[in-house]
Order: C-alpha cells, then structure tokens, then sequence
C-alpha cells in the first residue's frame, strides 16, 4: 500500500457520487483539494449546522473531521476491492467559536499502518484562525473481515 492519499489526479465526481446521500451532502461538505498527502474540504456555517446560540456546532466540527480522514482513509484502499473503512475513535477540542461563514478542515496523516489509520484534523475559520484540532483512527477491514494485520 502506497503511503499518499492521492499520486496523482483523483476522480472529483467519483468523490462526489460515493457522498451522495450523506452527511456530506446534507451539510455541503466539500473536498476541495486532495494533495499527495493531505485533504482540504470547507464546510458552512449555517443553519444546518449551528447549534441553538448561533455558533457552529461542535458535533459538526466533529463529523467534518470524520468525513475528511475517513474519507483519506477510503482514498487510500481504493484499490483494493475487498477492503473497506470504518471510523473507530474521533475527537477533538473546540478552540474558537464560528458564527458564519464557511471553516476549512485539513486533514494529514500522523501514521498509516495496515489495520489502521491515525489522522489529524485542525479546522479553521475565513480568516485562518484554528477553532478545532481533532483526530480520528480508522480501522482497515479487509473482505474476510478481519484488520490488515
């Protein structure tokens, strides 16, 4: 397994097809950028995703840092059909508040194994201020469904 998310130009509409009808979709969590060893996706600030005070949500912030490594993760097994990728422990600190606007989200690997994989994730808002560093470990399920070893 290659240890970059993407060696080359990755599918934008094959990204896109494989979130729609999820959270992704719902919250209008887009994959902006896809480096070889990185992912940037924005996400608004709105009324999908503020809580009852007007702030963004830090369950949102959250799922944002989920769908960004998951998705790097599912990137990286690509190519493997009989594998897949589950999220298994997500969380982070909420550093600032956000009340419009859009954040931006970039995820980078901190280690990839063959049965699992750890992520960073810091969120920004506009003005590049972090207001959520999160991490997330993923597990790597191969066909029989056992980890990669």
């Amino acid at each position: 397994m290659h240890r970059y998310i993407s060696q080359g130009p990755y599918d934008f509409k094959r990204l896109r097809a494989v979130t729609r009808g999820s959270a992704s979709e719902f919250l209008d969590l887009r994959v902006e950028v896809i480096g070889p060893d990185f992912l940037i996706a924005t996400m608004p600030v709105n009324e999908r995703t503020r809580q009852p005070l007007g702030l963004l949500h830090g369950g949102m912030s959250i799922v944002m840092a989920e769908e960004l490594g998951s998705t790097a993760s599912m990137m990286l097994v690509a190519h493997q059909s009989d594998t897949r990728v589950v999220g298994v422990d997500v969380g982070g600190s909420h550093l600032r508040s956000v009340r419009d606007g859009r954040v931006t989200g970039v995820c980078r690997a901190l280690r990839i194994g063959r049965s699992m994989h750890f992520w960073t994730i810091d969120i920004s808002d506009e003005d590049g201020r972090l207001c959520c560093s999160a991490r997330l470990t993923v597990r790597v399920i191969r066909g029989d469904g056992t980890s990669g070893g």
